[in-house]
């Protein structure tokens, strides 16, 4: 779906329908619609169901239906809020990128495209491992609201898009081969802290047996549940955490741009969002596994950055 929606976008441009860039041109229209329609798909799958919380604005931002289903069961609500929002994320970095060549031409800085390339190789990634993630927290822990609903919607494809959002329409990046090679080695060593981790705990819970890089599965059990502690989740209790957090600086420094203060609020949005996330997932794991858990902490003391927290 996602290639269908970028190839449909480029026919479009090819057709002189609508042009490349015309989501930048008509971004805060298109914002607006996204934060109107997220707002309302919000109300719409929380109203109709059974009050969680006491307050009906806990419920609206938090939601009320863990797995909320679409059309009769067909669609997983939280799947396809992720498609939804990983397209129009894509749709809007190509038609970034498009309104900086149209303006600068091959005068135009490679940190933005490299930035765009970056990405785009995110949102790839992503569905292409689309059933890993269902084995994270966003997925199976929360529930349906204004959090996910609208954060999918209008947060997750405008607000990701800010490095590029910020630094397009500006001159004079630092795109020397150097700073992006450095760029782009923040962003992968990102990513593969982040992919590495996610990909060891969902061959440990499918194939538990099943050697990953190299790395034999340990773990730590009680006679009902078993947790690894090598590898990946050996370094710390949360290490894909600091891998999301280095690929969005990875993100902002492509851009060329790392003096401005906007670019910056994509990573310090995943310190705010993950480190409360990081506790919030403690306490779970601590009610669910108990004595078990406690060992691991033992274990493994670092909670997302190793031997800092």
């Amino acid at each position: 779906m996602f290639f269908i929606v970028v190839t449909t976008w480029w026919w479009l441009d090819y057709k002189h329908i609508i042009s490349w860039d015309w989501l930048y041109t008509h971004r805060w229209q298109s914002l607006t619609g996204a934060i109107i329609f997220g707002l309302l798909f919000s109300i719409a799958i929380v109203l109709p169901n059974k009050p969680v919380k006491k307050s009906f604005l806990a419920d609206l931002y938090s939601g009320r239906l863990q797995n909320a289903q679409l059309w009769n069961g067909r669609i997983d609500a939280k799947m396809w809020l992720y498609l939804v929002g990983a397209v129009m994320l894509e749709l809007n970095a190509l038609s970034f990128c498009a309104h900086h060549y149209e303006v600068y031409g091959i005068n135009g800085s490679g940190g933005i495209y490299l930035c765009t390339g970056l990405l785009s190789f995110f949102l790839v990634d992503y569905l292409t491992f689309e059933e890993v993630h269902l084995y994270t927290y966003d997925l199976f822990a929360e529930r349906v609201g204004f959090k996910l609903g609208w954060g999918c919607i209008a947060f997750y494809p405008f607000f990701y898009a800010i490095p590029l959002w910020s630094t397009v329409a500006l001159p004079g990046a630092n795109s020397s081969w150097g700073w992006m090679l450095f760029a782009a080695f923040v962003f992968f060593a990102g990513w593969v802290l982040s992919r590495g981790a996610n990909l060891q705990k969902y061959y440990f819970k499918k194939i538990p047996a099943k050697t990953f890089l190299g790395i034999t599965p340990e773990t730590m059990s009680d006679e009902n549940n078993a947790l690894l502690v090598n590898g990946f989740w050996g370094v710390s209790r949360h290490i894909n955490y600091l891998g999301e957090i280095l690929m969005a600086i990875g993100l902002v420094l492509s851009t060329g741009y790392p003096q401005l203060v906007l670019p910056w609020l994509y990573p310090l949005y995943y310190v705010v969002l993950l480190f409360p996330r990081q506790i919030n997932d403690d306490k779970r794991c601590a009610l669910k596994y108990g004595s078990l858990w406690n060992r691991y902490r033992e274990r493994v003391p670092y909670r997302i950055i190793p031997f800092i927290y």
